[in-house]
């Protein structure tokens, strides 16, 4: 399975990266690869079966503060 995500993300790289290197559009192609990372590090892990933390978690952490304050 992590095969079948490392191949679609190699094609999603081929597809898109030559146009935004064409348009010199060099920001973009750093977000577009950075964000397709991201995923890849979230989706290879969960894919081999790891356990990955909850993000709700960590976001109610961090704003929990901010909303005692406005109560």
């Amino acid at each position: 399975m992590v095969l079948v995500f490392i191949i679609v993300s190699i094609a999603i790289i081929l597809l898109e990266a030559p146009g935004l290197v064409k348009k010199k559009m060099w920001r973009e192609l750093a977000a577009f690869l950075a964000y397709l990372s991201l995923g890849m590090a979230l989706v290879i892990p969960q894919a081999l079966g790891v356990k990955l933390p909850n993000p709700t978690k960590a976001i109610e952490a961090l704003f929990r503060p901010l909303a005692e304050l406005l109560k």
